[in-house]
Order: structure tokens, then C-alpha cells, then sequence
């Protein structure tokens, strides 16, 4: 009888070995919420030296409204942060980006939600990968070159690398205060636009004497979900369970 126990244990292990493979790596997943006004910003340590930040963009000449989602040491790293190097594209629309910019009205920017990221934990990797992005050239690459030199494309490849090894994260519009505006929806936007009225939201009036063609974003109450290294130390009073993690 012993025999033939230890033959079945054998026989089972391979198997819960599998399945034990199968279910994938094991993350940290660490989960908040907050919310922010026009022109404020609002922030929160996740551990390990590093907070999120939901930073107003600027409004410019265009009058711009909304917010940047931001992932940065503290104190902080400088430009660029470790969630925009780990999101491409680069000074185009974004997932990183609520807000009423490259054509998004205020409604489009609500219906395209929940939003998903990626962003660096490493802070070595954070320095390589501003270098890189730099490296690039910043704006020039995006609105003046048809190609990337031999140089430039390393620097793309090289932070492509980086970003293998970077983390994932949501960013989820749980009720907003907005003035729609009132040009018609992009042709990129238009599902969003259709989207909206499944994000709760309410409608201001326009603080103007007319309404503008992308309105304004006033007030965003929000969920942030990170999905982390297994072995993360969260920041105290930060919701941190084990969990899968997700691409």
C-alpha cells in the first residue's frame, strides 16, 4: 500500500506542478481612489519611493482642460515620468491623458474609460529610459522628421526593452463633472463619444459667455489599480493583495 501511494504522489506532482504553472506570475495588485478639481492636483505614495500623481495639463493658448497621470519618485525624477516612457505613443493622444487635448472634447475624454498604462519600478530603469527618450529628441521627432536617424532608433529599441520589464495599471472614471463641447466627436473618438453616458457624470454650465468646441473638464473622482512586483512593500494604509497579473 505504501508503494503505491508514493507511485500516485509521484504521479500527482508533475501535475500540480503544472497547474500550478499555468495560473502565471504572481503580482502585488495595490488599489486607491481620490479625487481632483480643475487645476488641482492630487497624489498618493504606493511604496518603495515612488507616488502616483494626477497633475493638471496645461491650458495654454488652446485653453486646455484635464489631467496627466504621472508615476514619479519622491522627491521627484524630473522629466519624463515612469509611466509616460512606459506608454506609448509619445506627444500624441494616450491612455496617460484625461484630458481635452489632440481633438478630445470633455465628453470623449469621460467615455473613454477605464484607462490602462504601463510604468517602470526600477529607478536604474527610470534614468536609462530618460536618457533614451531624450535621446529622441523630444517634439522635433514627432512634428518635423519623417524618420528616425540610426541613433534615434537604438534609443526607440532600447526603451521598447526597458518597457518589458515595466508594470501595468488602470485608471478608472468613477463620476465626473464636465461642460461638453460642442464640435463634433473626431473620427477617432466617436465610439468614446458614444461611451459617455456609461461614466456617471454631471454637466456644468459654461463658466464663459458661450460654450467652447471641447468644453471642460471641472471635477474627476477616480480608481487606481497597480499591478506590482510580487515581492512589493506597499506604502502603509495602501490596499495591497496578491493577485495574477495583468499585460
Amino acid at each position: 500500500m505504501r508503494d503505491f501511494a508514493l507511485a500516485w504522489l509521484a504521479f500527482l506532482l508533475p501535475a500540480a506542478a503544472f497547474a500550478g504553472a499555468a495560473k502565471g506570475p504572481v503580482c502585488t495588485k495595490v488599489a486607491f481612489a481620490g479625487e481632483v478639481q480643475a487645476g488641482q492636483e492630487w497624489s498618493a505614495e504606493f511604496g518603495e519611493g515612488w507616488v502616483f500623481r494626477v497633475v493638471p495639463v496645461q491650458k495654454g493658448t488652446a485653453g486646455y482642460s484635464g489631467w496627466d497621470l504621472v508615476v514619479d519618485r519622491a522627491p521627484t525624477a524630473g522629466y519624463p515620468d515612469a509611466l509616460l516612457v512606459a506608454t506609448p505613443p509619445y506627444y500624441s493622444i494616450s491612455e496617460r491623458e484625461v484630458g481635452t487635448t489632440f481633438g478630445l472634447r470633455a465628453q470623449d475624454a469621460i467615455g473613454w474609460n477605464p484607462r490602462s498604462f504601463h510604468f517602470l519600478t526600477d529607478p536604474e530603469a527610470l534614468g536609462e529610459s530618460q536618457k533614451q527618450f531624450r535621446a529622441l529628441g523630444g517634439t522635433k521627432i514627432w512634428t518635423e522628421k519623417a524618420e528616425l536617424s540610426s541613433r534615434e532608433q537604438m534609443a526607440e529599441q532600447r526603451l521598447l526593452e526597458m518597457n518589458r520589464g515595466s508594470s501595468a495599471g488602470e485608471f478608472r472614471i468613477l463620476n465626473a463633472r464636465l461642460t461638453p463641447g460642442i464640435a463634433d466627436a473626431a473620427p477617432f473618438a466617436q465610439r468614446w463619444a458614444l461611451q459617455s453616458s456609461r461614466t456617471p457624470h454631471t454637466i456644468a454650465p459654461s463658466a464663459g459667455a458661450k460654450a467652447t468646441p471641447l468644453g471642460e473638464l471641472t471635477w474627476m473622482r477616480f480608481s487606481i489599480t497597480l499591478w506590482l512586483p510580487a515581492d512589493w512593500k506597499a506604502a502603509k494604509g495602501v490596499e495591497a493583495v496578491r493577485s495574477g497579473c495583468q499585460k
